[in-house]
């Protein structure tokens, strides 16, 4: 049997017994490699190179922001400043919830993070207010993908390791398509609160909204530094990283005081346990695209669809497609580091714009955060309600649809994500 269909066949196998993706594919690659006569100490010798990356450093830092930021009163006090000023229009607890989620996402990059964060604290004040508890659990979920879209991205620096390129220009690729979600998400809830007379807030003075503006202005400031640090050439995606965190610590220690000893050891333990699930991802998976390159896959692939179209937009269909298909059983980081080395010589061919390329997979894997059954959103929307799976995926139909319009939006106008990524 072809070593190349042992591996897709021990993969499938694996996933299908439920055995962690990491595994699955570390499992599957070394029985494949086996057959081609790879010995276990160059596999090891691959895997601990691949995390011998400065790019990937960043990525314990912004999970590490991530939480404390949700852990130490950083995003209570920002929800509370938005409730002042825009809780009172009608729908605008669902203008909050969204709001928050894009502020949030330019601080942690990731999406489960950004809806557990705001999820916590806007379900049960959208609910207290009149919205339907589907549609809160719906939007939040929906929302929280913003994380690994908006600036920094946990998935973009992963890309940015695989394709070898910048992550300061997918970051600014991603501000733009960011922001054009965000908006339709925006407008959506808004004509959604007049339809079903959703409730409001009182309306708050302008002394308290400039108390709780003040007290939140920290807050604020994060994202600032993060990108402004990026984008001025100051600091490095991966200093950028822990800046935030040591910013995260002084604002929940020192000025929030909201930070006590146990609940740092809570941020720790939980930075340490995500942290090492996605680097178990990317070690595995870089074996399996050693695998892959050295049966010339890629290779095989892209003459392949060389022979079958000739037609750009024909491949990107088929692309969204599969990305879809595969976002129903795989998590992001998996989708990205299975699929990009062997798309990468087809983009090439097809003389498509890797950056641009970078936002469309980022928003399909948006899609994938809210598809079942393994939709990460999902479950973590359906942890914080303790309300069934089906209930969320009910909710969230909406937004669906929304999104797959900004996929689409994206795709047919390159410039979206390539303005800023000069």
């Amino acid at each position: 049997m072809s070593p190349v269909l042992v591996l897709f066949l021990v993969f499938a196998v694996l996933c299908l017994i439920r055995v962690p993706i990491a595994v699955s594919l570390g499992l599957s690659s070394i029985v494949a490699l086996s057959m081609v006569d790879f010995t276990l100490y160059t596999v090891i010798q691959k895997m601990f190179n691949s995390l011998n990356s400065a790019t990937l450093m960043a990525i314990p830092g912004f999970v590490f922001a991530g939480i404390i930021m949700s852990k130490g009163g950083i995003s209570y006090h920002l929800i509370e400043a938005l409730k002042s000023w825009v809780g009172h229009i009608r729908g605008g607890l669902a203008v909050v919830t969204i709001l928050a989620c894009m502020i949030f996402a330019a601080i942690s990059g990731s999406s489960p993070a950004t809806a557990a964060a705001i999820g916590s604290i806007m379900i049960p004040g959208m609910v207290k207010a009149g919205y339907s508890k589907r549609y809160a659990m719906g939007l939040v979920a929906a929302s929280g993908t913003l994380g690994i879209l908006i600036p920094p991205s946990i998935p973009l620096i992963i890309y940015a390791s695989v394709a070898e390129e910048s992550v300061g220009k997918l970051f600014a690729a991603g501000i733009i398509p960011g922001l054009l979600l965000g908006g339709i998400l925006l407008v959506s809830a808004i004509i959604n609160a007049r339809i079903n007379n959703y409730g409001k807030l009182p309306k708050e003075s302008m002394d308290v909204r400039l108390k709780k503006t003040y007290k939140a202005v920290w807050g604020f400031l994060l994202p600032v530094i993060i990108l402004g640090g990026i984008y001025s050439g100051i600091v490095t995606p991966t200093e950028a990283a822990f800046v935030s965190c040591f910013y995260g610590i002084i604002v929940s220690v020192f000025i929030y005081k909201e930070m006590s000893f146990p609940k740092f050891r809570e941020v720790l333990k939980e930075s340490i346990n995500i942290t090492s699930m996605i680097f178990l991802v990317i070690a595995s998976a870089m074996i399996f695209g050693m695998f892959l390159t050295t049966e010339q896959v890629p290779q095989s692939f892209a003459t392949w669809i060389e022979a079958s179209t000739t037609n750009k937009w024909i491949f990107m269909i088929g692309v969204n497609l599969m990305f879809f298909v595969l976002g129903m059983f795989l998590e992001a980081v998996a989708i990205i580091l299975i699929t990009l080395p062997i798309l990468l010589p087809v983009l090439v061919m097809f003389d498509i714009n890797i950056i641009h390329f970078a936002i469309i997979m980022t928003i399909n894997m948006e899609l994938a955060m809210i598809t079942p059954p393994v939709g990460l959103n999902l479950f973590v929307v359906s942890g914080i309600t303790r309300e069934k799976v089906g209930e969320v995926v009910r909710g969230v139909l909406p937004f669906f649809a929304l999104m797959i319009l900004a996929l689409v939006l994206v795709v047919i106008f390159p410039q979206i994500s390539l303005f800023l990524a000069k």
